[in-house]
């Protein structure tokens, strides 16, 4: 089969590889129908963090299940399934706390040489990872295809920021990045959470259009001098919750710095590029800081019921479809920020 391999800054390829084989009786393979390249997928393609050549990449899919273990009894080959971003047993402490990517008994895509931006893919704990596909997207259209393929990881990572951060349904949320996630986060806050005001801040015009799309109620410029001010002001004096969809050190510290005293900031964005935390303006407001890697799994079944309904379609963060031979293409686009997100299109 084929599969994207690294091998070092700005150099993925596409190249042929065993086909996955079921190694345990809780396994599964899927063959990949649509796969995505996520943001946090430019933190290892720009050299900022450390990869090994040959480390597979990508962990967002979705696709049909071709073969399952004997101890598999969740899903059947044929069935279409949304796999979230990291894999987990389902029946840890932390599983059942709703905190899958803690299990302890879960892994990363990419581990073992298994990644997603793939032909196929072998799925450790089949059971406690993979959800079945709605009849509605199974036999739906292709922007719903497309949307299973955003609740891999950016929806329902957006989704967790906005919970993450209290936000209340009539209330105020601010969310710091217009990248995929923190359009997830302004369509969850406006679509999912029910916030009256969703206050979008990104710096690419066409972005901040879409998030006021999404349901933005303000849009600010984050290059704009003053904006911090601004953004007081319009909520007297902060924001209760704030979302930080970055994942670097000016987002940060925006963030903290219009959170309201009180409030919560989650932060969503991996954070790669920062090098101190903001205690000193969250010590003096008494501000939350929650770190939020989102637990997809115990997202996933909520959201596609706000998909197949149409109150939510987070399909429109794609903004780039390419077939999986030009992976390297998506990455670059998404490099020079030519695309919010790629949806790679694998198979049918």
């Amino acid at each position: 089969m084929k599969a994207t391999v690294y091998h070092g800054a700005r150099d993925v390829r596409l190249e042929s590889v065993d086909d996955p084989v079921l190694r345990e009786p809780t396994d599964a393979i899927v063959r990949v129908t649509r796969a995505a390249i996520c943001g946090s997928d430019l933190w290892f393609y720009r050299g900022i963090t450390q990869w090994d050549p040959g480390d597979r990449t990508g962990h967002e899919f979705v696709g049909i299940v071709e073969e399952a273990g004997k101890s598999v009894s969740s899903v059947a080959p044929g069935d279409l399934v949304i796999a979230p971003f990291v894999w987990s047993d389902g029946t840890c402490e932390f599983c059942k706390k709703g905190l899958q990517t803690s299990c302890v008994h879960g892994g990363n895509w990419g581990d073992d040489r298994n990644g997603a931006q793939a032909e196929a893919v072998r799925v450790p704990q089949a059971d406690g990872t993979l959800v079945k596909a709605a009849p509605e997207i199974v036999h739906g259209s292709p922007h719903l295809h497309a949307s299973a393929a955003a609740l891999c990881d950016v929806m329902p990572t957006g989704h967790h920021g906005v919970v993450s951060a209290q936000t209340q349904r009539g209330g105020t949320v601010a969310i710091v990045g217009d990248g995929a996630v923190g359009l997830c986060a302004v369509l969850s806050a406006a679509r999912v959470v029910g916030a009256e005001r969703v206050i979008a801040i990104g710096h690419n015009p066409k972005r901040l259009a879409r998030a006021r799309e999404f349901g933005a109620t303000h849009a600010f410029d984050s290059h704009e001098p003053g904006i911090a001010e601004e953004i007081l002001e319009l909520t007297r004096g902060g924001s209760p919750a704030v979302v930080e969809a970055v994942g670097n050190q000016e987002s940060m510290d925006l963030a903290a710095e219009i959170a309201r005293p009180g409030g919560t900031v989650a932060f969503v964005g991996a954070p790669n590029a920062i090098d101190k935390a903001p205690l000193r303006p969250a010590f003096v407001k008494n501000v939350a800081l929650r770190g939020a890697l989102a637990p997809a799994r115990s997202y996933i079944d909520e959201l596609m019921r706000h998909v197949v309904e149409g109150s939510i379609d987070p399909s429109r963060v794609f903004d780039l479809t390419l077939p999986l031979d030009r992976v390297t293409d998506g990455y670059e686009a998404m490099d020079r920020r030519r695309a919010i997100k790629v949806l790679l299109e694998v198979s049918n």
